[in-house]
């Protein structure tokens, strides 16, 4: 009988001759969009949120709907509160559970108030409250504010989601950096709430390593929204004046967490069960590929799903083979966890 691995995976989903034509396409209007704008450093954080507001980036301006609102939650600090969005389904029903959003854009872009159309899409297919958290960025407010503010959220709708929003927390989920922010919430809570049992946690081409030291980080040059020079520029807003050695703080890059201790730890000694999804031309390839595997060894459910060739943010291109195939492993992932509480 010949050896066989202890590590299995599909080596087609990474060829190059599997990448489709349509990605090839999309990719490559992506790629100009991305150099057809100045960065954030170029014009500095606030100009650039406005032309973002505005549809000025490349890319087309957030949608607001009437039926999301905002709602503040208590933060750690006195006389302070943090904003949450709130999209309840649309059909009136009572919910089955709480879903809690980290957005994306490197701690540096993006709001809870971007997600509308995200937290439609999960609120009405699984019939529950999905939430958008409104943490403070970065340069203004560097690392730790993010995680605090995420950490508080998460905590309060533990202790009171039922009470407030009828429903208790089930799903986390966030995208590149927000995948960070999701990692961090997702372990804060073994610790501080351990017998609360997360049903799952989603991770869009998350970011769990900010040293930026993994190979595809530090060598991928492509301009196609971010490459490692924004990213390392993300990295640095984020933990300005810190080295390397700093950034490997678990509670910066997630993925150098004791996630074994944290299993043994957690309900039923088990991390919870998580999606994490990404493409082959994202420079956070590896952040997916490690991180996953880490989760894997602690005896903890991780599916792993990889898109040939498809960028980064590739689920928020309408119509994108990839990204509805992104989506459709998110909706069995979710269906799966919520017949099982």
């Amino acid at each position: 009988m010949p050896l066989t691995s202890d590590l299995i995976l599909d080596a087609s989903k990474f060829a190059p001759e599997n990448v489709s034509e349509e990605t090839i396409n999309v990719n490559t209007f992506i790629e100009r969009a991305t150099e057809s704008v100045p960065t954030w450093q170029e014009v500095g954080p606030v100009k650039y949120r406005q032309l973002r507001e505005s549809g000025q980036t490349g890319y087309a301006a957030p949608v607001y709907l009437p039926a999301a609102k905002d709602v503040n939650i208590p933060s750690r600090d006195a006389g302070r509160h943090i904003a949450v969005r709130v999209y309840t389904p649309d059909n009136g029903q009572p919910s089955k559970g709480l879903f809690l959003h980290i957005h994306g854009g490197g701690f540096v872009l993006g709001t809870h108030q971007h997600q509308d159309g995200k937290l439609r899409d999960y609120a009405n297919t699984f019939q529950l409250t999905a939430l958008s958290v409104d943490y403070r960025r970065t340069p203004e407010d560097p690392w730790p504010a993010q995680i605090h503010d995420c950490f508080d959220v998460a905590e309060y709708l533990v202790d009171s989601g039922e009470s407030v929003f009828g429903a208790r927390l089930l799903f986390i989920s966030g995208e590149s950096a927000g995948g960070n922010l999701t990692a961090e919430t997702a372990f804060r809570l073994i610790r501080a709430r351990p017998n609360h049992k997360i049903a799952g946690v989603i991770f869009p081409y998350g970011w769990f390593d900010v040293t930026q030291n993994l190979p595809m980080a530090a060598t991928f040059t492509r301009p196609i929204i971010v490459n490692n020079e924004k990213m390392l520029g993300f990295a640095v807003a984020y933990t300005p004046g810190m080295t390397i050695e700093e950034r490997r703080n678990p509670l910066i890059s997630p993925v150098y967490e004791d996630m074994q201790g944290l299993a043994r730890a957690a309900p039923g000694g088990r991390l919870p069960p998580a999606l994490f999804l990404c493409g082959t031309e994202d420079p956070l390839l590896d952040d997916t590929l490690l991180m996953s595997a880490k989760w894997m060894i602690t005896g903890s459910e991780a599916i792993v799903k990889i898109y040939p060739g498809a960028c980064h943010g590739f689920t928020a291109v309408p119509g994108l083979k990839a990204a509805e195939e992104a989506w459709e492993a998110t909706v069995e992932f979710m269906r799966e966890k919520l017949e099982e509480i």
